[in-house]
């Protein structure tokens, strides 16, 4: 049995007029957008914290270090400890802290007098003193400030590397985010900071290599 023409007419103008299910269908379309905002906004206000830990593990670290005359691996490994503390509530495995010693000679040279660097393994409560990427004698002029390139003084330099990987990888570099920050400062308490892996091995003269 064919449909009249006039009922097919009245049967499409009420389809088009009915409303029913339209806020479930625009939903539907905008659910997506909306998620990534939600989890963007999420991701980078995160991002953005961990940045902010990073610079005040640098600073937290140099300024330890500088408050010192001496130091010996537990001692680095005490300030490591610290400093990777503020990483919390963050997983503080992939931080990377290096402390060094540089000296400006009377050519406004810098130099790397001695270096080491801490790791935190995933679960640890205490970083771990490892091999630094610097080596006495390393020139390091082009990254000091040009303020603090005064000829004859010491600086404690500290490094900080974090690599932050969102927990959502759609909505920000998957792989990771390489987060990076230096601090400088000058010993307190002495001219220079001495080290050596214990103190019977402790230096008397601050060296100028």
């Amino acid at each position: 049995m064919k449909t009249p023409p006039a009922a097919l007419l009245r049967f499409v103008v009420a389809l088009g007029r009915d409303r029913r299910g339209l806020a479930a269908v625009e939903f539907a379309f905008i659910m997506p957008l909306m998620l990534v905002l939600f989890f963007g906004t999420v991701e980078f206000s995160s991002g953005v914290a961990v940045d902010r830990k990073v610079t005040l593990m640098a600073r937290a670290a140099s300024d330890l270090t500088s408050q010192a005359t001496q130091v010996v691996d537990a001692d680095l490994q005490n300030f490591f400890s610290a400093s990777v503390g503020i990483m919390t509530p963050y997983d503080p495995s992939p931080t990377r802290v290096t402390l060094s010693e540089i000296y400006v000679d009377k050519s406004n040279i810098a130099r790397i007098q001695w270096s080491k660097a801490g790791v935190m393994s995933a679960g640890a409560t205490q970083a771990t003193v490892v091999a630094s990427s610097r080596s006495q004698g390393d020139i390091v002029t082009s990254i000091v400030p040009s303020a603090l390139l005064v000829s004859g003084t010491y600086l404690i330099f500290s490094e900080v590397s974090y690599k932050y990987v969102p927990t959502v990888g759609y909505v920000m570099a998957k792989a990771g985010i390489n987060l990076s920050d230096v601090a400088f400062t000058r010993p307190r308490q002495s001219v220079c900071v001495f080290y050596a892996p214990t103190s019977a091995t402790m230096p008397t003269t601050c060296s100028t290599y």
